[in-house]
């Protein structure tokens, strides 16, 4: 007669202080363990009486649930034990836990794995990242999906927000990359869709501030005496501002083949959207790309003198991606100097080129839905988010200058 117990696994505590609850089954001196998929603290569990202590702020809804758990297991145990005369332990836990419930870091790596192909780099880097972040604070990978319930995921957000300091963008990252790996497990037939714990998750959102430099500070970069990289990173910086607020990949990788000097326009695929993108450029993005082309160039050749081994970043895809954010984090550096010397009141970077188009050409008077085609925006609402920005400027000058 096989004999079951609820036992709180002290040894498999993790960083927040809980411990997984088990449902320990034994036949013939063999015991097998069963997640029931909670995780309490040693004080919050009665050993005892077998219950979860009042301590618990949900312990009467946790003691109905396993409580249920229990006497679903025992009701499984009695029937086989029934049908089955020398029945094994290992076939009651079988018989206990149902479909067998994967390990969650297994599948989730694995699955990182087949679409590597299919997402860029950086994305499949972002994957494996969070992953690993999820796994350092669980402490193993024996981990299967049932475990991951509300409670464990709101410890994780405790952890990432009191210990790391993670700002609410970061929890909500490190969180919705969790969320994707079952919405694929569901997607599989792996995981029953009940399984999912999210949808009971508040995440915060941290307020948007889009950072932007205004005509006097553009004139002020301008005006600076600069050379060699501190030159090349406002040139790119400001060409980025002028030619449709191009993202810093798709300024690196542009090539004279990109480039129609007749008609003073560029003709690429964007790598993020991998849509294929065209527009004229005007007079200053015009006079600086003027500075870099080389009359002897081919078509494939680079136009900006950031990649030196050509080969190599058009046919290896890491590479490729290795020397983006290598070379953006350069610029970034040098661009911050700059931001330093013009003592701006934030920190300045390549992306504020986007932000700086944007509000240029809105402020000069540009239709929002061609400052959203130019910027390659799917939602023309996340173009609007910078005419709100431009509303609020004004909204300060008023109270500022007009009484």
């Amino acid at each position: 007669m096989a004999s079951i117990k609820l036992i709180l696994r002290t040894n498999k505590i993790d960083q927040s202080g809980h411990s997984p609850l088990y449902i320990r089954l034994i036949k013939d001196r063999k015991t097998k363990f069963v997640a029931v998929g909670v995780k309490l603290k040693e004080s919050e569990w009665d050993d005892e009486k077998q219950r979860v202590k009042k301590n618990h702020p949900n312990s009467a809804r946790m003691n109905a649930s396993i409580a249920q758990k229990v006497a679903d297991a025992e009701a499984q145990v009695a029937d086989l034990e029934r049908k089955v005369k020398s029945v094994s332990a290992n076939k009651l836990k079988e018989a206990i836990k149902g479909k067998d419930i994967p390990n969650f870091f297994e599948y989730s790596y694995k699955r990182c794995e087949n679409i590597k192909g299919s997402v860029s780099i950086s994305t499949y880097r972002n994957y494996i990242l969070y992953l690993k972040k999820f796994e350092d604070w669980v402490g193993t990978r024996n981990l299967h999906f049932d475990e991951i319930t509300v409670s464990l995921l709101k410890d994780f957000l405790g952890y990432m927000g009191n210990t790391l300091k993670n700002g609410n963008t970061t929890q909500r990252y490190s969180i919705m990359i969790l969320a994707i790996m079952f919405k694929e497990a569901i997607k599989d037939d792996i995981i029953p869709e009940y399984m999912y714990p999210f949808s009971k998750l508040s995440l915060k959102k941290d307020p948007t501030k889009r950072m932007f430099l205004s005509k006097d500070q553009l004139e002020a970069l301008a005006k600076l005496e600069l050379k060699d990289k501190a030159e090349l990173a406002r040139d790119l910086f400001t060409f980025a501002i002028y030619a449709g607020g191009l993202r810093f990949s798709d300024v690196v990788e542009l090539q004279y083949k990109h480039f129609n000097t007749e008609e003073n326009r560029i003709k690429k695929t964007i790598r993020k959207t991998k849509k294929e993108h065209q527009f004229k450029i005007g007079n200053t993005a015009l006079g600086i790309l003027n500075k870099y082309l080389n009359p002897k160039a081919n078509k494939e050749d680079f136009i900006f003198p950031l990649v030196l081994d050509k080969k190599r970043f058009i046919e290896d895809e890491e590479f490729r991606q290795n020397f983006i954010d290598s070379s953006n984090h350069s610029i970034n550096f040098q661009l911050n100097k700059l931001g330093d010397k013009l003592e701006l009141p934030f920190s300045l970077s390549f992306h504020l080129s986007r932000h700086s188009f944007a509000t240029t050409a809105l402020n000069n008077g540009m239709r929002i839905e061609h400052v959203s085609k130019l910027m390659g925006h799917s939602d023309i609402r996340t173009t609007q988010i910078y005419a709100k920005i431009l509303n609020e400027e004004l909204d300060k000058a008023v109270d500022q200058y007009i009484d």
